[in-house]
């Protein structure tokens, strides 16, 4: 019964939108409408309100939506959405300040010469206004009103005229900072949730074990990661667009003749375009570039674009004859360039002045911080006054914002009912039930999302499409891939539904500018060009991950907060670098045998014996590790029989996993029939009940006698390669440790001797320390904690800590408080002794150290070098299958 309230629910949704309602209002009234409807047959037909709902009520339905909703303020770690105001200010700000028109007019007359130049130019403002306004509405109209006329003048095509500034127009979606990742993220971020789950319900199913490893887990995305995502696939497609329009310009000439300016390159020209290129790229470089570098958030970059937007429409909105036109500019480039100089050379945490530089610092850096205020309050009342600028620009951001909010709380609710009527089961049931495994599953999602852009905005997709796939692709072993690839993809196919007729925006836009000569044909033809050239582009991004990947992978790993090289999900990386680095003759053998000579004698016995067994360690690593290698090599090779067997069986246990889902679901149903009138229905629930357990024992004898053999050697080859491999990591950091440890000892030798007088000195304050006298106890506890900062003084320290509680006021003994003293003493000149005659090792340990820092203690390491850090992004780009560990 559920399917026919899903049903109603996706008729009332396709009824709502195909008659022209507004989509915001559309969404959540198909929701409750469809939801009222179940609740109350529900009660007419069975006495219960919950009867026909996939599980819960209808209460907990239509309150599901706005709860999740609420969920992206009140938790602080998904609190992207703010950044979609910001960047909608940015956006309306600079399209009002006429930049898109300064760099159309320039752009054109720098590429008129070449074949095609009007329509490489149109392609490559539009890249700009992408990274800086990402309104699609807003960079169409303009791009129509200033290079269609122009285009026509010049007898370019219609056709190729008009499609190539609608797909401009577009590449905002995908270039960041774009509303679109942002929603994505956002989605994603819930969507890996789910799929992490599901992954250790399958990883269970398989194994048996309780726990997964993390190194199987689903990461999640973030904002920022979906931007340095997109970015070289944005650039990509502009590099197609480009590549399309001077070819076909190469072989039909008429299509898109070259356009010579009367005016000459000369240096008036170039100041020109410096002037009109050099702020919007300074505005991209601050935005992106604070995200990529790390310096702000997305939410804090979406400041910066919007501060930047309005610092730029202050010089620009003004007519001639306005005094200290470009003064604020200057202004604010000056006070940033003085704070990023202070930054770099001073501490300004206002907390932690010590010294009167710190005070300077912080002195010039809140003068810069004020001139930077003035600039943005000067150039903010330039904006308020001329035309009444601001006024407009905070009206259709707040219009433009709400729309999305409420969009997204539309989607929301849809969302919650779909699920509420088992949509969401369905869905996947259908998904894995498709033959080829999940690029088959991705192919039909990438397919419906095309589809649905030929009716739907890219907010509706993203809101109501993704969550519901997402989790389902998300979780798939074999292909293992990140959600920012998947991000990236869905915002690449989203895009085209800015060009698909019949409800393509970006047509809409372009029609209500373009003159009556253009026919509707004429523009629908001229996109199908770059539609084509979309899916080209997703077909290349989906081929090659790292194009998404990589980058973020790289920012991650060379950034302040990079994962330590201890992180679970980079092990396999991390071997995978330091074998090749061993076979490129990495002299190991000859750097253990070197630390194995030196003469331990001078040491104390135990730490004698811990060094060679560290050193002995090394060894042992140095063979795990080509076994464990020779273990994948194995299992390599035994996967290519065992897959296909394997395919199968999960296959047929998907099968039965389904019947016996749907088995106690029924039961769950037919117990809750307890009326007679019911009876009936509860009768056909449980022969349908009794069918699918019969089928699920016939799909049991479908799996071959020889799978739990054939299961079982392969499991032995996998657990010889994991045991290989973490036999080899055990020793590996071993072999650091202790060396590591006994150096810092020896380093700290100078600071040890240096506390030789103090502590003789202090048999005279415990000698002379009476009861009740705090005095002596806080003297040796300074002391104390100093031996405690200094390696390998525990001893000495643990004995004057006795000392010290010995003359506590309340248990005071002197006599103890000496005898522990004297224990001290002792153990420091002991420690004094060796620690002379040892300082002869502290070369040959510095050599062993820094011959195996870069390959068995790699993992030992604060943080990766820059060698390794690229080395991982690289690694950690590429999607690996671990389906045979499942």
């Amino acid at each position: 019964m559920e399917l026919y309230f899903l049903a109603l629910l996706v008729f009332l949704m396709a009824f709502a939108l195909g008659s022209g309602y507004p989509v915001a209002f559309a969404l959540p009234g198909a929701a409750i409408i469809s939801i009222t409807a179940a609740a109350g047959a529900g009660y007419l037909f069975t006495g219960s309100t919950d009867a026909f709902f996939h599980s819960g009520g209808p209460q907990q339905w239509l309150s599901a939506g706005v709860t999740n909703l609420r969920g992206v303020y009140w938790e602080v770690e998904r609190d992207t959405l703010i950044a979609i105001p910001l960047f909608i200010f940015m956006g309306i700000m600079l399209q009002r300040s006429k930049i898109a028109e300064d760099l159309l007019v320039t752009m054109a007359k720098l590429f008129g010469p070449v074949p095609g130049g009007l329509g490489i130019s149109v392609v490559f403002v539009g890249a700009l206004l992408a990274a800086t306004t990402g309104i699609v509405g807003a960079t169409v109209v303009a791009m129509g009103l200033i290079s269609l006329p122009a285009m026509l003048r010049n007898k370019y095509s219609p056709s190729l005229a008009t499609g190539t500034i609608a797909a401009s127009g577009t590449l905002g979606q995908i270039i960041p900072p774009s509303i679109v990742l942002i929603i994505l993220a956002d989605q994603l971020a819930s969507a890996t949730d789910q799929a992490a789950t599901l992954r250790k319900t399958l990883y269970n199913e398989a194994t048996g074990e309780l726990t997964m490893p993390s190194i199987f887990g689903v990461g999640s995305t973030s904002a920022g990661e979906m931007f340095l995502g997109a970015f070289v696939p944005g650039i990509l497609l502009v590099l197609l667009y480009m590549a399309y329009i001077l070819v076909s310009a190469i072989i039909n000439p008429k299509s898109a003749p070259a356009v010579r300016s009367e005016e000459g390159f000369d240096r008036k020209f170039w100041s020109q375009v410096a002037l009109t290129l050099i702020p919007p790229l300074t505005l991209i470089f601050l935005v992106l570039g604070s995200i990529i570098t790390g310096v702000a958030t997305v939410n804090q970059a979406g400041a910066i674009g919007a501060s930047g937007a309005l610092v730029m429409a202050g010089y620009r909105l003004p007519a001639k004859g306005t005094r200290h036109l470009y003064t604020p500019a200057i202004m604010a480039l000056a006070s940033l360039g003085v704070l990023g100089v202070l930054l770099d050379n001073y501490d300004m945490n206002v907390k932690a002045i010590e010294t009167t530089a710190d005070a300077t610092g912080i002195t010039l850096g809140a003068i810069a911080a004020a001139v930077l205020l003035m600039s943005l309050i000067w150039s903010g009342w330039r904006v308020f006054r001329i035309e009444a600028t601001m006024h407009g620009v905070m009206l259709e951001t707040a219009k433009t914002t709400s729309l999305v909010f409420i969009i997204l709380l539309g989607a929301a609710m849809l969302t919650a009912a779909f699920r509420a009527f088992g949509g969401e089961d369905l869905v996947r049931e259908f998904l894995n039930g498709l033959p080829g495994g999940f690029w088959m599953q991705f192919i039909i999602v990438m397919l419906v999302i095309f589809i649905l852009g030929f009716f739907l905005d890219f907010i509706e997709i993203a809101v109501v499409v993704v969550p519901i796939v997402a989790p389902i692709l998300l979780a798939d072993p074999g292909a293992n891939i990140t959600a920012v690839w998947l991000g990236v993809m869905v915002g690449l196919n989203i895009q085209t539904s800015f060009l698909t007729p019949p409800f393509g925006f970006a047509l809409f836009y372009l029609r209500g500018v373009a003159p009556q000569s253009v026919k509707t044909v004429q523009m629908y033809k001229g996109v199908i060009a770059f539609i084509i050239l979309q899916l080209i582009a997703l077909g290349i991004v989906g081929s090659y991950p790292p194009l998404v990947n990589y980058l973020p992978n790289r920012v991650s790993f060379l950034s302040d907060t990079a994962p330590p090289p201890k992180n679970p999900k980079l092990q396999y990386c991390i071997d995978e670098y330091t074998f090749e680095k061993m076979a490129k003759g990495n002299d190991l053998a000859q750097v253990i045998a070197n630390a194995e000579a030196l003469n331990l004698s001078v040491l104390p016995r135990r730490m004698q014996s811990d060094l060679s067994d560290s050193f002995e360690s090394a060894t042992v690593a140095l063979e795990e590790i080509e076994k464990a290698f020779e273990a994948e090599a194995a299992v390599n090779a035994a996967a290519v029989d065992y897959r296909p067997l394997q395919t199968q069986v999960r296959g047929i246990e998907k099968d039965i996993r389904k019947r016996n889902e749907r088995a106690e679901d029924l039961r769950v149903r037919a117990g809750r029939m307890r009326d007679e009138a019911q009876a009936e229905r509860r009768a056909r629930l449980e022969a349908e009940r009794e069918q699918l357990l019969a089928e699920v024992e016939v799909l049991r004898t479908q799996i071959p006698d020889r799978w739990e053999e054939v299961h079982d050697v392969f499991a032995e080859l996998t657990d010889a390669e994991q045991d290989a491999r973490n036999l080899y990591r055990r020793n590996a950091d071993s072999a650091w440790e202790t060396p590591a440890e006994v150096l810092r000892i020896l380093q700290a030798n100078p600071e040890f001797d240096a506390l030789e007088g103090e502590l003789r000195d202090l048999r005279d304050v415990i000698e002379n320390a009476g009861e009740g006298d705090p005095s002596a106890m806080e003297t040796v506890e300074a002391l104390e904690n100093k031996f405690g900062d200094m390696e390998g003084a525990s001893d000495v320290r643990s004995a004057l800590g006795r000392a010290r509680r010995a003359l506590r006021p309340n248990r005071f003994d002197g006599e103890k408080a000496l005898e522990e003293y004297d224990e001290a003493l002792a153990e420091f000149d002991e420690q004094k002794a060796w620690r002379a005659d040892a300082a002869t090792l502290e070369p040959g340990l510095q050599a062993y150290l820094d011959g195996i820092r870069g390959t068995l203690g790699i993992r030992s390491q604060d943080r990766l070098n820059r060698e390794q850090a690229l080395y991982m992004a690289s690694c950690n780009a590429v999607h690996r299958d671990v389906s045979l560990n499942f």
